[in-house]
C-alpha cells in the first residue's frame, strides 16, 4: 500500500465496511422475493413492493449464499496477502480453498474443530446455513474433483454463466493499491474456479473495475468506461459489454423504475445482474431508494440488491447505510470485523505478520 495520511486510511476503512455491510443489506432486502415475479410482490406488498426486510429463512434482514460467498472471498484475500510476504504467491489458490471451506458449511451441521484451516471465520456457526446456493457454485466446489483449480484454459463448469460468479466479485475491487488490469484478472482468474463462461467471468472483472474505481474517489460513471475499456481487449466480450451499455441506456431513458429494470432481464445470469445492480447504483437518489429498486422485479432479487449494496457501499461509505436496515442485518458484526481485517491486512499487514509480530493474526487467517 503506499502511504496514506490518517484521513485516507479512516476514508478507505469506510468504503470497505460500506462495500460489504451495503451489499449484505441489499442480499437480506432480496432474500424474501428473489423467486417472485413482480406482480406477486405488488399483491403481497402492494404498489411499491417490499419497503423494508421481510421474513426469509426464519427471520428478518436474513442473508444468502451471495453474502456467504463474498465473505470467504475476502477471507481468501487477507490469507493470500499474508501468503505473499512468505514468498508463495498465488491468490486464486487461497481463493480457492476459501470457496471450499464456504461449500463445507453447506454440507455439515456445523465447524469441524479438528481442522487448523478454518480460521476464526470458519468458525462462525451462523455461516453453517444452505441459503439457496448456486448450483454452479456448488458443483464446482463439491464432489471428487473439488480440489481441482478451475483455470482460463480448463475452467469449471465451462459453460456456466450464472450470477453465482459476479454476486460474489466486489471484494477485489478493494485491493485499491492494485492497478485495474490486475484487479479485472484476479476477478476473471477466481470467476472460473466455478464458472467458465466468458461472460460469466468478465462479468465478475467488470464489477470488481467499477467497484475498484469507487473505493479510490472515482465515479461509478468513470468505473463504468474503464470497464468497457478492458472488456473490449477480452475475446467474447459482446454480452457483457451489451449489458453495461444498457445499464447506461436505461439511465438515459427517463424516470426510474421497476419496469425498466425488468427491460434488463432478470437477474439469474450474470450479465443481467450486474447490469440491474448497476443501473440501480446510477439512478439512486439515496441508498435506500437504489437499493429497494434493485430488489423490486421479477428475478433474482437477492444478486441484484447486493451488487447494487456493494456498489453504493463503497460509493459512499457505511455511514450512507440505513440505520434501520444495518441495525436488523443478520451477521452484521461477522461482516463488520471482516471487513476491519481487510482493511488492516491491506494497510498494516507488515506489522501484523511480520518478523516479530505476534501470532495472533495468523491464528485468525492460517496459511497452512
Amino acid at each position: 500500500m503506499p502511504l496514506w495520511s490518517r484521513a485516507q486510511q479512516q476514508d478507505f476503512r469506510s468504503r470497505v465496511r460500506g462495500c460489504l455491510l451495503g451489499g449484505a443489506i441489499g442480499d437480506a432486502l432480496g432474500a424474501g422475493v428473489e423467486f417472485e415475479s413482480l406482480e406477486k410482490i405488488r399483491a403481497a406488498h402492494g404498489p411499491e413492493g417490499v419497503t423494508g426486510y421481510i421474513p426469509a429463512y426464519g427471520r428478518r434482514g436474513a442473508v444468502t449464499d451471495d453474502t456467504q460467498m463474498v465473505l470467504f472471498t475476502v477471507d481468501g484475500l487477507i490469507r493470500a496477502h499474508i501468503r505473499r510476504d512468505s514468498g508463495s504467491w498465488h491468490p486464486p489458490t487461497d481463493v480457492h480453498r476459501a470457496y471450499l471451506r464456504w461449500a463445507a458449511t453447506q454440507q455439515d451441521w456445523g465447524p469441524d474443530e479438528r481442522r487448523k484451516d478454518l480460521g476464526w471465520l470458519g468458525r462462525e456457526e451462523w455461516l453453517y446455513a444452505q441459503r439457496a446456493p448456486g448450483q454452479a457454485c456448488l458443483s464446482g466446489l463439491t464432489g471428487p474433483d473439488a480440489e481441482r483449480l478451475g483455470t482460463l484454459d480448463e475452467p469449471r463448469n465451462p459453460h456456466s454463466k450464472g450470477c453465482g460468479t459476479v454476486m460474489r466479485a466486489a471484494p477485489f475491487g478493494l485491493l485499491t493499491a492494485w492497478e485495474p488490469t490486475l484487479v479485472f484478472q484476479l476477478a476473471v482468474e477466481c470467476s472460473v474456479l466455478t464458472h467458465g463462461h466468458p461472460t460469466g467471468y468478465l462479468s465478475a472483472g467488470a464489477l470488481a473495475v467499477i467497484v475498484h474505481t469507487v473505493a479510490r474517489g472515482g465515479t461509478l460513471e468513470e468505473g463504468v468506461h474503464l470497464a468497457l475499456a478492458l472488456l473490449s481487449e477480452r475475446p467474447a466480450h459482446e454480452e457483457t459489454t451489451a449489458a453495461l451499455r444498457a445499464a447506461l441506456d436505461a439511465v438515459r431513458a427517463g424516470e426510474p423504475s421497476a419496469e425498466r429494470v425488468e427491460a434488463l432481464g432478470e437477474g439469474w445470469v450474470a450479465e443481467e445482474a450486474l447490469s440491474i445492480g448497476l443501473y440501480c447504483a446510477l439512478v439512486a437518489h439515496d441508498v435506500t431508494s437504489g437499493l429497494l429498486l434493485a430488489v423490486n422485479h421479477s428475478g433474482d432479487s437477492d444478486s441484484t440488491g447486493a451488487i447494487c449494496g456493494n456498489l453504493l457501499g463503497a460509493l459512499h461509505g457505511e455511514t450512507a447505510l440505513p440505520p434501520a436496515l444495518l441495525a436488523e442485518l443478520e451477521g452484521r458484526a461477522t461482516v463488520l470485523e471482516l471487513a476491519d481485517d481487510l482493511a488492516l491486512e491491506l494497510l498494516h499487514g507488515p506489522e501484523l505478520h511480520g518478523a516479530g509480530a505476534p501470532t495472533g493474526w495468523n491464528e485468525r487467517y492460517p496459511v497452512c
